[in-house]
């Protein structure tokens, strides 16, 4: 006699692996860290305490015509720059960040778990860059607007208005620029697979690299310097024209560029070797 075979099993419908599903898997795991949630909400404070603190300081400062602005962002010594001034230490913190999202599974090993449940491999680095940028948006859109509100309260008279030229795209393009160096953050961490590999990439990327170009002789560092991430980034916040950077819509262009390319990389790597 011979033996009836077993009846084929199907997958339930319900149980495909699909986009939103992944991407809701990575909200899960980013709102169950609370190492995630204290450095988003660390973000958020020192950005806003920093920038009520510039225009404080401001409003009782007097600053004589034609002091050079501090480089590494937005000028402490103007209106719009002091309220925006905690960009330079806030885009430290998510970058950190973005760096443990990817880089921590890591560490731990529960990167073999994300990838066994999705063998495509890329859905789960999308999912990461589209959780963080997501949240990070949702967050520091309405912190940037609400500092940028506070601080011209404090600054009164020397403020300037919300509806000047320029300002509503300096103060959302804040936000966006932060929340772009979160996925950077992310992307480095993928790519280098070591949290400390990516978290020293993050500081010289943003900080080290722009002082080591500008020794660089005239010629070169002209040529450089507006396109790295922090500078690309800084002339989406300025208003005005700034002969050292790029247009707004240049430096986002720019900003994208790199994000793009740091996550190609990361893919790439992933693609090749998993875990």
């Amino acid at each position: 006699m011979t033996a009836a075979a077993p009846p084929a099993t199907t997958v339930p419908t319900d149980a495909r692996i699909t986009g939103p599903r992944v991407v809701r898997a990575e909200w899960i795991k980013f709102r169950s860290l609370r190492s995630s949630l204290i450095l988003l909400a660390a973000t958020v404070v020192v950005f806003g305490a920093l920038g009520l603190g510039f225009s404080a300081f401001l409003a009782d400062a007097t600053i004589e015509p034609g002091t050079p602005a501090p480089p590494g962002g937005p000028s402490s010594l103007d209106p719009l720059g002091a309220s925006l001034g905690g960009v330079n230490l806030a885009q430290l913190l998510i970058g950190t960040l973005g760096v443990l999202l990817t880089a921590g599974e890591y560490s731990t090993g529960m990167i073999r778990t994300s990838l066994a449940a999705v063998p495509a491999r890329w859905p789960v680095l999308a999912a990461k860059a589209i959780v963080l940028a997501g949240v990070s948006l949702a967050v520091l859109v309405p912190a940037a607007l609400l500092t940028f509100l506070g601080g011209q309260a404090i600054l009164g008279d020397q403020g300037i208005s919300l509806a000047d030229s320029g300002v509503p795209r300096a103060v959302f393009g804040t936000a966006g620029y932060l929340a772009a160096v979160g996925v950077l953050g992310t992307a480095l961490g993928s790519l280098l697979r070591s949290t400390a590999g990516a978290l020293t990439s993050v500081v010289a990327l943003l900080l080290v690299v722009p002082g080591v170009v500008s020794l660089l002789p005239q010629s070169w560092s002209e040529w450089i310097s507006p396109y790295l991430p922090s500078n690309a980034g800084q002339a989406v916040m300025s208003l005005g024209t700034n002969p050292d950077l790029l247009s707004p819509g240049a430096g986002a262009a720019v900003l994208g560029a790199w994000l793009l390319a740091l996550l190609g990389a990361a893919l790439l790597r992933l693609r090749r070797r998993d875990a």
